[in-house]
């Protein structure tokens, strides 16, 4: 039976290239307890920003499998050793990506803008004095500045650019990020989301969330009121008194 996620023991590395660690797993299995709903998903174009080690995008490709033959996918990474890494991880799977040395998507949102269906993202998360963000080689693996916030607030409007009408994004968070300030931060552009896998470890506690347009969180008046709460892995919200509870 072929594996649906990437096996370590293929997964090249490079000292200057972050390897699979806790968030990369978690990432992935939050991506495979949802595989079901990507298969119904049918995505054209999946895309990584931050591919590292490539151990997330060629999980992402054999899981989807045959049923994804016709999909496009692409990953990016500032760090042009993780570029060559990913690339040698999806050849020993027999999975292809187009990689590309760049920040974020620098270059190619003209490209890609409203057409990724599915977009994962194990951003710099750690919170670091500012200075440390963007450094070459690994440490613009981990590198997240004040609160963690400094890069995802980045990728953040970029997501927004790329996801087409039906795109997924997939954000590996930490609670120093204040994940649910994320949450309402893209609730007022429109997106609806939830958490897919909560894990804690010695080190820090992780939060997948998944990320989807979602016109009911669009007001006539543009002006989002009401709060909103994790509750049971979702999101769950009000809007002038009236509660609605968003899950895909």
């Amino acid at each position: 039976m072929l594996s649906r996620t990437a096996q370590i023991r293929l997964v090249s590395s490079h000292p200057e290239v972050y390897d699979p660690c806790d968030d990369s797993f978690a990432l992935v299995d939050a991506l495979l307890a949802d595989r079901a709903n990507l298969l119904e998903h049918h995505p054209s174009i999946c895309m990584e920003v931050g591919c590292g080690s490539g151990y997330v995008i060629a999980s992402l490709a054999l899981m989807l499998g045959k049923e994804s033959s016709d999909c496009y996918f692409i990953a990016t990474d500032i760090n042009p050793h993780a570029v060559g890494v990913t690339r040698k991880t999806m050849e020993a799977h027999g999975c292809h990506a187009d990689l590309v040395t760049t920040d974020i998507a620098s270059g190619l949102e003209k490209r890609l803008a409203g057409l990724v269906d599915v977009m994962v993202v194990n951003p710099p998360y750690v919170p670091t004095p500012e200075y440390e963000v963007g450094q070459f080689g690994i440490a613009s693996a981990w590198a997240g500045g004040e609160n963690g916030r400094s890069v995802i607030d980045k990728i953040l409007p970029v997501a927004d650019k790329l996801l087409s009408d039906k795109g997924w994004l997939y954000l590996v968070t930490l609670t120093a990020n204040n994940p649910s300030e994320i949450c309402l931060q893209m609730m007022k552009k429109g997106y609806a989301s939830r958490i897919v896998l909560q894990r804690s470890t010695d080190e820090e506690s992780l939060h997948i969330i998944k990320l989807w347009r979602n016109l009911d969180t669009q007001l006539e008046d543009g002006i989002l009121t009401g709060f909103f709460a994790f509750s049971h892995g979702q999101i769950t919200c009000a809007f002038r008194g009236r509660w609605k509870q968003s899950q895909i």
